[in-house]
């Protein structure tokens, strides 16, 4: 991952201003260590972090056309840019970059050229000759994009948060799959796949196609010039990409740089689910595997750092980030520059343990669509910002583009949850890999139930969280917290504590805006109480709230006495819960 800022239309083009722009630049400069440029065009400023992956020789950014009249500041991957050079045949490349061809695009194609790209991007683009300019993101928000707006007219864009909050007036979160171009001052959808309109599709499940898909998915995210491995926690998801990967590692050019066996990673507390699952499914696949241990007081001590990095006081995403934090300080130690990981697959197959409730297909179908439109306020912010935090990126092959419309393309009958049929959840994608002559993973990893990464890394995480803000918020601090928190109100001890780190950091309401509200049960909206309100008893994002469908769910009786969870059974009666 990179880090990029842009200012354009500054009324202030003086060397105090683009000294400015240089130290907020390096607010960015976890996300690229490795190298800083800054491109300026009269009152338009175009900076960069680089993290030098593909190319590590020449492709310094911003990048060029020919006669360096378009510009580019990129924070991406763009996997096809081989595929995409042979429709550029009539242009000159500078680098072996593979953002390089986002200016030839733009060039050929004007600005309808973002949907030709395959891969994770935020990019800016200057126009010198007409000092137009766009901006863009990926179809699913991976990567992290941030629009402001400065008092003298300015348009800001930056890859996180505290690259442009203290300069502008209003910002924020750029829309996935949107364009935002100077000619017409607005934001507009370019991604636009089949399941984007939530219409129930009809294509007959088949086995051999979803496992084809998502192996290339995987394979092509072997693009690299530096050292990589896999994070694997011994789930399903992580166990499948650790295992695609194994499989044809051998075969692909990073094997003749880097050698055939294949690093992979895993943290968690001591005895953890998650340390002695993935032990067993590195030792079946034969990687090199490295195991890290953290404590809950070493997790407790990362928590400012953690929220000053992931910019959000989301309760979920922190208890899952502050352990993905402390990873990627150790992978990145080993050398390591780039994971694969396997964010996505719960929201495309209805994975999280609420949709055991789910009470048809439709509604099954359309959770799906909105837990993948969301994606980019929780799952995909956590897992590059945990990691860029110290300059290593995450590449998530189940949110392939052509993977996606593949899965969301499939009956969802096929995704419902059928006890009967011996369907757990996620059964298309578990019996995918499911093969007999050749196997992927040992069947009960295969069908290993659903375990939060959060929870997954000990409960005991968990529970150490609890009564650390049970020590830092008083009953009275957290009755009167409506009045201190009027949006997005917290409603637990531990989202108060979270808050008030988060409001220290960026305390501009627009700055609490970008984080989406509301409680939780297992990582779900509102929909886990519609389906089933004796859920509203147990709110908390932990998988184990899922009373009557995790092995180790909470005991009711405990829970109803934790967090106020009176009150948040208010706010769901009220129907604030939303995503």
């Amino acid at each position: 991952m990179c880090g990029i800022l842009a200012v354009l239309g500054i009324s202030d083009n003086s060397q105090a201003k683009r000294s400015r722009i240089i130290e907020l630049s390096r607010r960015l400069r976890h996300r690229g260590p490795d190298w800083s440029g800054l491109h300026c065009h009269e009152d338009c400023y175009l900076a960069h972090q680089r993290l030098a992956i593909v190319d590590p020789t020449s492709g310094d950014q911003p990048l060029y056309n020919e006669d360096k009249t378009v510009a580019v500041t990129v924070n991406g991957e763009i996997y096809n840019h081989r595929e995409l050079r042979e429709k550029l045949k009539s242009h000159q490349f500078r680098t072996g970059s593979d953002c390089e061809v986002i200016a030839h695009l733009y060039e050929e194609y004007g600005e309808e050229f973002v949907d030709m790209l395959d891969g994770m991007f935020s990019f800016v683009l200057l126009d010198t000759r007409d000092k137009s300019f766009i901006a863009a993101r990926d179809g699913i928000g991976i990567t992290p994009l941030y629009i402001g707006w400065g008092l003298d007219g300015s348009v800001w864009f930056a890859s996180e948060m505290k690259a442009l909050s203290d300069d502008c007036e209003r910002f924020m979160s750029f829309l996935p799959g949107h364009i935002y171009s100077s000619k017409t001052g607005e934001l507009r959808r370019w991604y636009n796949p089949p399941w984007y309109s939530e219409h129930i599709p009809s294509a007959p499940y088949d086995s051999l196609v979803l496992r084809k898909a998502f192996e290339k998915a995987v394979i092509k995210r072997f693009m690299t010039d530096v050292p990589f491995g896999v994070l694997l926690s011994g789930g399903l998801d992580s166990s499948l990409v650790a295992s695609v990967a194994s499989r044809y590692m051998k075969d692909s050019e990073a094997a003749c740089q880097w050698g055939s066996q294949l690093h992979t990673f895993c943290i968690g507390l001591k005895g953890s689910p998650d340390l002695k699952a993935a032990r067993e499914v590195a030792d079946y696949l034969g990687t090199r595997h490295h195991e890290f241990y953290f404590t809950v007081q070493e997790g407790i001590d990362a928590l400012e750092e953690v929220i000053y990095h992931i910019e959000t006081y989301d309760v979920t995403t922190i208890r899952a980030s502050t352990p993905m934090f402390l990873m990627s300080r150790k992978i990145k130690s080993l050398g390591v520059k780039m994971v694969l990981s396997g964010e996505g697959s719960d929201e495309i197959f209805g994975g999280y343990l609420y949709f055991h409730k789910a009470p048809n297909k439709e509604e099954l179908h359309q959770e799906t669509c909105s837990k993948i439109k969301a994606l980019h306020l929780y799952d995909c912010l956590r897992a590059n910002k945990s990691t860029s935090a110290w300059g290593l990126e995450a590449r998530v092959p189940f949110l392939d583009k052509e993977f996606i419309n593949v899965a969301m393309s499939i009956d969802p009958e096929w995704k419902m949850i059928r006890p009967d049929l011996g369907r757990i959840e996620k059964w298309v994608l578990r019996n995918a890999f499911d093969d007999e002559q050749n196997p992927y993973l040992p069947k009960h990893i295969l069908y290993r139930q659903k375990e939060q990464f959060s929870d997954g890394v000990g409960y005991s995480w968990i529970d150490g969280l609890k009564d650390h803000a049970n020590q830092q918020v008083t009953d009275a601090m957290l009755a009167n917290a409506s009045f201190v928190y009027p949006e997005n109100t917290p409603t637990t001890k531990e989202g108060y504590h979270y808050r008030t780190i988060f409001e220290r950091f960026f305390p501009k309401n627009a700055a609490r805006s970008t984080v989406p509200g509301g409680p939780s049960v297992a990582c779900s909206t509102a929909k886990a109480v519609e389906w089933d309100a004796a859920w509203s008893n147990n709110l908390d994002p932990s998988g184990r709230a899922a009373l009557g469908v995790h092995v180790a769910a909470y005991e009711e009786t405990k829970e109803a006495k934790d967090d106020s969870f009176s009150s948040q059974k208010l706010r769901v009666e009220k129907n604030v819960v939303t995503i």
